[in-house]
């Protein structure tokens, strides 16, 4: 006969033996579940490192690439500055420019003294020689007009556009000098302050007023004269951020786009990570472009206005950055769709919603063309049965598009968004699951049906 202490006291062990494992198996959940949590938390901070990086980057390498693409190279710098000679207040201040080169070494008032002396030395009544006198400042006011004149008419005209051309062409390997820190040529910067040379353009305006018969241009020497277009600390740092941003204007791209890839590839919810990172280039393009308004503030405050006024001179500034802003506005605009679709492919409740009411839009379509009388048959449970790999593919297709178009706009990135859309929603739509799986998506009348109170009510026998 068992003793009845003896088992008791082997069933208190027994207890014992297993709550102390019990509670070496809660110790090791906890610590599993903190471990879990700690790597969770490593790595929501390592992603968040990450975007954030390539959200600082990205606008860095949009100016990156415009320096390199635009500034540096001479086809695509010439075609940003040539419309600037059809400013009609770049002209106007172009040609007070070289008019007033002209006389600065053209001395009217002493050439007409000695014409006027001359004429005095052949013994003139007191009466004509007063009136001969008279006439002086007139003539000298009558040439000054005539000059300006032909000198407008000369950067006006048709013809001019191309020695505009040319001379950038010339002038652009001395601008690239001037921010690589190099001097010399038509445009120079020489503490803090940059110059441009009038001199070519004063030679085709002799040329031109030769050419008429005006024989006093033949007195205007080869001007070496420069004014002072900028005078800003900002010089000297722009030498240095171009050789920087020029050297780099290939990789800033690449290492932006890996920065926000691995980014979205650490985080847990990859989704929102996309989204959030996009939505961060949006705001970086909207820095860089709050950061080109003060520049254009402060250009043309350190402007001298010696040679461009505050208007022709805000022309100039904007012509040169339009590719610049361009390319901002366009980044920005595709990390807009791109947030907006990850948005609609996350997990949130609205997103999930949103897809469930389009997906019933397009089923109801579905279910009207057939009840018409359309089927898509074997086409229909084919593109059923991939259209996530079809939808995959034509987003990867919009995209190449788009990186491969040469110069794309914004317009071109909201069409081929909206063709991305359309051949989404037709593969949805044309998509038929088999009739098997349509047949076991339909209740069955002997299933017990579930009311609002969430108990399931059988069957009426």
């Amino acid at each position: 006969m068992t003793d009845p202490g003896m088992t008791d006291a082997a069933e208190l062990q027994r207890l014992r033996a297993r709550v102390a494992e019990l509670e070496a198996e809660r110790v090791q959940a906890l610590d599993g579940g903190h471990g879990r949590a700690e790597r969770h938390r490593w790595r929501s901070v390592g992603s968040a490192v990450l975007l954030t990086l390539a959200c600082v980057l990205a606008p860095i390498s949009v100016v990156g690439v415009w320096a390199g693409s635009v500034v540096s190279d001479t086809d695509r710098y010439v075609e940003t500055v040539s419309p600037l000679i059809n400013d009609p207040s770049v002209q106007a201040d172009l040609t007070d420019a070289v008019t007033n080169a002209i006389f600065t070494h053209v001395d009217l008032k002493a050439i007409t003294d000695e014409a006027f002396n001359a004429i005095s030395n052949l013994g003139l009544p007191p009466r004509a020689e007063a009136a001969l006198t008279a006439l002086q400042q007139p003539m000298i006011s009558g040439v000054e007009n005539f000059v300006h004149s032909r000198v407008q008419q000369t950067i006006s005209s048709p013809q001019f556009d191309t020695v505009w051309d040319r001379s950038n062409e010339i002038a652009h390997q001395q601008l690239v000098n001037l921010l690589e820190g190099n001097q010399g040529g038509a445009i120079s910067a020489q503490n803090d302050t940059i110059s441009v040379n009038l001199g070519p353009i004063v030679a085709q305006v002799k040329e031109r007023l030769i050419a008429e018969g005006f024989s006093l241009a033949q007195n205007i020497p080869n001007v070496d004269v420069s004014y002072d277009l900028v005078q800003s600390d900002a010089v000297t740092q722009a030498q240095s951020a171009y050789r920087i941003l020029n050297a780099l204007s290939i990789w800033l791209p690449i290492i932006t786009g890996i920065l926000f890839v691995a980014g979205v590839l650490t985080a847990r919810h990859r989704a929102r990570a996309v989204m959030l990172g996009a939505l961060g280039i949006v705001a970086a393009m909207l820095a860089l472009g709050i950061a080109l308004a003060v520049g254009r503030i402060a250009y043309l405050q350190a402007l001298p206005g010696v040679v461009l006024s505050r208007d022709s001179a805000g022309t100039v500034f904007d012509t040169l950055v339009r590719f610049l802003r361009d390319s901002l506005r366009l980044t920005a605009v595709i990390a807009l769709v791109v947030a907006i679709a990850a948005y609609f492919t996350g997990t949130s409740a609205s997103a999930v919603k949103a897809r469930a009411s389009a997906s019933r839009g397009i089923a109801r379509l579905r279910g009207s063309a057939e009840h018409a009388g359309m089927h898509t048959g074997g086409v229909g449970n084919w593109i059923y049965r991939y259209k996530r790999l079809l939808w995959v593919a034509t987003v990867i297709v919009g995209g190449l598009v788009l990186v491969f178009w040469s110069e794309p706009t914004i317009g071109v990135v909201i069409t081929i968004t909206i063709i991305v859309v359309v051949i989404v929603a037709l593969i949805e739509f044309i998509g038929t699951p088999p009739a098997h799986q349509l047949a076991d998506a339909e209740p069955s009348s002997d299933a017990p049906v579930e009311p609002s109170g969430g108990v399931a009510v059988p069957p009426n026998p």
